[in-house]
């Protein structure tokens, strides 16, 4: 694998995976581009060193969770706003908060990760499943993510780690233990896979709902224990009262804390169902990109919404400006 051509045949082969297991450790979609460069970068320097006892495949997962670990060594877990405080109430103006958000991964790159289901399956990609992750150290989320996304064994986990079988097993049982205490009870009930038809039409009355500044329209679609976050903002609601009642104030175009007109197009990420938004504000004569929200769905409700407003429109492939038609 030491000529030009052959390594960048590889690399184009891996690079999308790749990136999906350093978000998957890292909880970030620009941290994972990075991390993945840093992997192939490395691995380039390494090339005369592969002696080919382990696939080409295996060889860069090791150097990719041994990049992460770096990382992870010298930053802070990825969060999201429930995670720091009880929620709040709306009472007009927020202001953004500068910390190390988690961030939402669009399934138009996932879709481009290879025949290898696993890697990318709904369970362990869900933004619920990455938010426990943070919990986890950085030792334990390597185990976790090798054994149980990957598939890897007991002993080429111990091998990465550079430690025992016994204590690889012990910082994957004690992370399968935290992610038990972190996760939603209900986790299993949530759609998944391709969206169906309710959850299709349940996002087109979202959306027209936004588009219209129907608050009372968005209030029928939430589970009356609906949650909602909205990072870069630490405030967050626990309840679909909370959630409309914020919603009056940012919508309602009498209103001093109005944020003007939505228009919405549905897309998904982390293989859940979500909408891509952009914004006019009062006295614009443009929509410009605002962001991406993922929504959970049960039983017809929505029953969580994650709004992202710092993610790049080029990730999901949409324009920063809206155009009709």
């Amino acid at each position: 694998m030491g000529h030009a051509p052959d390594f960048e045949t590889v690399v184009e082969r891996h690079r999308r995976e790749i990136q999906v297991h350093c978000y998957r450790m890292l909880g970030s979609l620009s941290d994972a581009e990075d991390l993945a460069q840093e992997t192939f970068l490395r691995a380039w320097k390494a090339r005369d060193r592969f002696e080919g006892r382990a696939s080409v495949r295996t060889w860069l997962y090791r150097i990719a969770t041994n990049a992460c670990l770096d990382v992870l060594a010298r930053r802070p877990r990825r969060v999201l706003p429930d995670q720091l405080g009880p929620a709040g109430e709306p009472a007009g103006p927020i202001s953004a908060v500068d910390l190390p958000w988690l961030e939402p991964y669009p399934d138009r790159l996932l879709d481009e990760a290879g025949p290898d289901a696993a890697v990318v399956e709904r369970e362990t990609i869900e933004l619920a499943y990455l938010a426990a992750v943070q919990y986890l150290p950085p030792r334990q989320r390597a185990a976790l993510v090798l054994r149980d996304v990957l598939g890897w064994s007991a002993k080429e986990t111990a091998d990465l780690l550079e430690t025992s079988v016994a204590s690889a097993n012990s910082a994957l049982q004690r992370a399968r233990a935290t992610l038990r205490e972190r996760l939603p009870a209900r986790r299993a009930e949530w759609t998944a896979g391709d969206p169906t038809a309710g959850e299709t039409a349940l996002l087109k009355r979202f959306i027209a709902a936004y588009e219209q500044g129907d608050p009372q329209a968005v209030a029928r679609l939430l589970h009356e224990d609906a949650r909602a976050v909205m990072p870069p903002y630490d405030l967050w609601f626990a309840s679909a009262a909370a959630i409309v009642h914020a919603l009056s104030l940012s919508l309602d175009p009498a209103s001093p804390h109005c944020v003007g007109r939505f228009r919405m197009r549905a897309t998904r990420a982390n293989r859940q169902p979500a909408v891509a938004t952009w914004l006019r504000h009062p006295g614009a004569d443009e929509y410009r990109w605002f962001g991406v929200s993922l929504l959970t769905i049960e039983h017809g409700l929505i029953t969580d919404l994650a709004a992202f407003e710092s993610v790049p429109a080029a990730a999901w492939g949409l324009p920063e400006i809206w155009r009709e038609g």
